[in-house]
């Protein structure tokens, strides 16, 4: 894919001249935009991920805390459970969450947790409002104090897909055995879904730090990851397609390799959750402290316009994002008691987004 420098919202600490970049030609605008932000929640321990709960509420992780609290409308929080095996630290601890796609029926919640040896995936059922016993559905995925990955999402299919790092060590993302800097798909309870790309977990390879993932209305998974010292990343996601970390990063034109959709400089991204609302792929940015908006086309040889970015320092380290089910609304988390953030009063907060 091709790139079109536009004009950067804010440049990096350590360059002048820095552009986000997108597939050219891209015209179309989201049909949404974001008013102002309120309160929904305060005084959180870094919630890392949430999903909304049928009848209104959300349930969120808190990373450090290895808590999972439920987030009424009108802002009460209470605790429902703990993940035990968690081990937070570094980048690790109780990261993302899921919901079981039979939920209403059969409620049972996922959770992705860095323990002491390993990232892992458990399930615990949710009943009478408080969550039971995790049963560990996929171990061994590698952990180091950064590159955990973590987002976890249901897709269209009603497979679980699962964001991994690279571990602090790059050739695991080219290897395809390897769980480390992949996207893995999953059945339900763990299993390898019979039409996976090489016979295992792996659905996408070539990843350094993914935790952002979301899809369209056709059912097209975008995956939003971290890069190094510049190049962050939304890719289109294919099965078996190879995203070139550690060999490239961005867009280079490579043709062994999938170029990135959009490309960012960390100081202006760090890009963690990602949702599709209003016409626009939402991405939560960490080190730019800002909600970012990239508009989709629907043209799947040109999927994105002009990335617009929202708020930028207003609130500190953004982590997530998710739209509210039957609304015009998002709800975005920060992350500034992290150890990288700057916490003000209220912090860890959660916002409520008006889409217009």
């Amino acid at each position: 894919m091709g790139v079109l420098a536009l004009l950067a919202a804010c440049a990096p600490d350590d360059a002048s001249d820095s552009e986000p970049t997108t597939g050219d030609g891209a015209s179309q605008e989201g049909d949404a935009a974001p008013g102002s932000p309120s309160d929904v929640a305060t005084d959180l321990a870094v919630p890392w991920d949430f999903e909304f709960l049928p009848g209104g509420g959300a349930l969120a992780t808190e990373r450090d805390s290895a808590r999972i609290v439920r987030v009424d409308p009108e802002g009460e929080v209470s605790e429902v459970g703990t993940v035990d095996a968690a081990a937070p630290g570094g980048e690790g601890g109780l990261l993302g969450l899921a919901l079981g796609p039979d939920f209403e029926s059969d409620p049972h919640v996922y959770a992705y947790a860095t323990t002491d040896t390993d990232n892992r995936i458990v399930r615990m059922p949710f009943e009478d409002g408080e969550l039971g016993e995790p049963e560990v559905i996929i171990e061994g995925i590698p952990s180091s104090v950064a590159h955990d990955g973590g987002r976890i999402a249901f897709g269209p299919d009603d497979m679980l897909y699962v964001g991994t790092g690279d571990a602090q060590q790059g050739d695991r993302a080219q290897d395809t055995d390897s769980l480390a800097g992949k996207i893995l798909r999953l059945t339900p309870d763990g299993g390898v879904p019979d039409d996976n790309p090489f016979g295992n977990e792996v659905y996408s390879y070539g990843h350094r730090n993914v935790q952002g993932l979301a899809w369209d209305s056709d059912g097209q998974l975008f995956g939003v990851e971290f890069g190094a010292d510049a190049d962050d990343e939304v890719n289109v996601i294919e099965p078996g397609g190879n995203y070139g970390w550690p060999e490239v990063t961005g867009a280079p034109g490579n043709e062994d390799y999938r170029d990135a959709a959009v490309v960012w400089q960390p100081a202006e991204a760090s890009p963690s959750g990602a949702a599709i609302a209003g016409g626009s792929l939402w991405v939560a940015a960490l080190r730019g402290e800002r909600l970012w908006q990239v508009p989709l086309t629907g043209d799947a040889d040109d999927p994105v316009g002009d990335p617009v970015d929202h708020w930028a320092g207003e609130y500190g380290r953004l982590r997530h994002v998710e739209a509210v089910p039957d609304s015009d609304e998002l709800w975005v988390s920060t992350s500034n008691r992290d150890g990288r953030g700057q916490p003000g009063s209220g912090d860890d907060r959660i916002l409520s987004v008006p889409l217009q």
